[in-house]
């Protein structure tokens, strides 16, 4: 949208007058846009500063004489980010602020001690700030992109009820735990619910933000109202 908006104004600028911006000049107006929008949108803050900076940082370095390993070196970071992406069909999704908001008004119904597990947490955003909300209960992520799992585990060194184990979610045994959480893709949901019925105990929640359960309606459904129209699901195990 902010490239759009820009993109016009300067068809128009050379259309109808004698301006004519920089392409940095252009890069930087994009971004104070781009930043805006996130902004309004509800985008977590460092998606401001991602917005701000990405095309005048194109820009820069389209007009850079670059070495050959930058590239290869960017796009192995990417790989160790976004390696759930290719292996598994699991983009990485960040939680927003509505559903922390919600999944605390959640869990505060099971009390002060309950054990709680997200399946594919990211760099831990969301399982730090249950935490340390919820000192008497206990929090594993698992999470298998090699760079991602490296920041989660170095944020939750040290809050003492929070750890993340490098293992796949198909690996993880799912009878321990009262809460398992996930925000995936469609892909897996149908073979996760197939493992939560095997594994997880009567009266344990399976809760997924945005991604339905195939054919399988959810007890619960909590609409977090945020610009991607994202739910909070919860199924009840035992229910049935």
């Amino acid at each position: 949208m902010a490239t759009l908006l820009v993109a016009a104004s300067i068809y128009l600028a050379a259309r109808w007058g004698d301006w004519r911006p920089s392409w940095l000049g252009a890069g930087l107006v994009q971004g104070l846009l781009a930043a805006s929008i996130g902004r309004w949108l509800g985008l977590a803050r460092w998606w401001w500063w991602l917005n701000l900076l990405f095309v005048p940082a194109l820009l820069l370095a389209s007009g850079a004489a670059l070495p050959s390993w930058v590239f290869l070196a960017g796009f192995v970071l990417l790989l160790l980010i976004n390696w759930n992406s290719a292996v598994e069909g699991v983009p990485l999704y960040l939680s927003g602020a509505r559903c922390r908001e919600q999944l605390l008004t959640l869990l505060a119904e099971r009390g002060a001690e309950f054990r709680f597990v997200d399946l594919g947490c990211g760099p831990a955003g969301t399982l730090l700030y249950l935490a340390r909300r919820f000192p008497a209960a206990q929090f594993v992520g698992v999470e298998t992109a090699p760079l991602t799992f490296a920041i989660a585990w170095l944020r939750c060194l040290a809050q003492g009820n929070c750890r993340v184990r490098y293992q796949s979610l198909w690996r993880t045994d799912l009878s321990a735990f009262e809460v398992v959480y996930c925000f995936l893709s469609p892909a897996p949901m149908a073979a996760l619910w197939d493992k939560a019925r095997a594994q997880m105990k009567p009266g344990s929640w399976l809760l997924s933000n945005s991604f339905e359960v195939p054919g399988v309606p959810a007890e619960r459904v909590i609409d977090l109202h945020d610009w991607r129209q994202s739910r909070l699901l919860l199924w009840r195990m035992g229910g049935d």
